[in-house]
This record gives structure tokens, C-alpha cells and sequence, in this order.
């Protein structure tokens, strides 16, 4: 069975900074993404309805810019899991959302630099100004955070959804950003 590739792979009008698109993104928080349709499906949205299934794989073929979005955002999500998954008690659903939104803004690696996991598959951003206008930048990350948050808490129980936390020692193709 084939993992599941990003439908943004085909965009139109797609801003790359190397080879990692630039896609509109629904967001109350300032950044370099454009501003998506709040009626459609963004990118964020996507993660994470394809992250449980994806984390599963150990391959994924590239198939786009897309693609390569798609593969940083799962991993984060895989990293946000495990911070929470790590805590010496289960997180109320605002410590949940503290934890994530410092994780978001921390130092993150990104394409190019010495400790970004996947180099040889991204290139670098052409300057660090371009580096700066990237997706994973921090506004992206916040919201995919926030919405991860929403997800895991949705039942109103005050825990954590045991169907989302069985995946925090999953590794999509056997990697971590090392965010945590």
C-alpha cells in the first residue's frame, strides 16, 4: 500500500524556497505563508488528517514541493506527540498547549542546516533572508500545534485521545526533527 502524497502538489502559483513550497495557510498568526480560503482545506489540515496514517511508512517517494512540506509537517506533529507523550503527567488541554506553542517557537532546524535530519533530499534555501520565508517558520508551526491540540482533546474528557497518543513512538520513516 502507498503512502498518502499532499494534494497541493499540483498548486497553482506555488512559491519554493529551495525546494519546499510556500502554501496559503489558515492562520491567526502573522507569517510569510499566504492566506488560505477559511472554507477549504489547507495544509495543516491535511498533516494532520494524513499523519496517522503516513506515520506508519518507512518510504515516501517524493512526488513534489508538496510532498516535501507535507514530510517536515508530519514529523513535527510526531514531535509534538512525544513532548506530550513525555511528560511525567498527562497534560491538561492549556499545559498541552503551553508545552506545544514553546516547542513551536524553539530553535527548528531547517533545510541546509547541519542538523536538519533529511538534508539530502531539500535544498537549501538560497539566503538566510529566503530561510526566514519558509513554511516551517514559526507561525505554521504554532498553528499546526494549536490544531493538534483541538484534535487531541476534542472528547472533553480533560486527557489526551489514546488513539492519537499510541502514535508518539511512531516515527514516520524512522526520523525525528529532534525539536524536543
Amino acid at each position: 500500500m502507498p503512502a498518502y502524497h499532499s494534494s497541493f502538489n499540483e498548486y497553482p502559483d506555488m512559491r519554493l524556497v529551495g525546494n519546499l513550497a510556500i502554501l496559503p495557510v489558515k492562520t491567526k498568526f502573522r507569517g510569510p505563508a499566504p492566506t488560505a480560503d477559511p472554507n477549504e482545506a489547507d495544509i495543516v489540515d491535511e498533516t494532520l488528517d494524513l499523519f496517522r496514517a503516513n506515520s506508519l511508512f518507512r518510504n515516501f517517494e517524493i512526488k513534489g514541493p508538496a510532498d516535501r512540506l507535507l514530510i517536515i509537517l508530519i514529523l513535527f506533529v510526531s514531535d509534538c506527540l512525544a513532548k506530550i507523550g513525555s511528560a511525567r503527567t498527562t497534560p491538561t488541554q492549556i499545559e498541552a498547549t503551553k508545552t506545544l506553542n514553546t516547542l513551536a517557537v524553539d530553535n527548528f532546524p531547517i533545510p541546509g542546516d547541519a542538523n536538519f535530519a533529511l538534508n539530502a533530499h531539500y535544498a537549501p534555501p538560497p539566503s538566510r533572508t529566503d530561510a526566514g520565508e519558509s513554511i516551517v517558520d514559526i507561525p505554521v508551526r504554532q498553528e499546526l500545534a494549536a490544531r493538534l491540540v483541538e484534535k487531541l482533546y476534542a472528547d472533553g474528557t480533560g486527557k489526551p485521545s489514546k488513539w492519537w497518543m499510541s502514535f508518539q513512538k511512531r516515527r514516520f520513516m524512522n526520523r525525528s526533527l529532534g525539536t524536543q
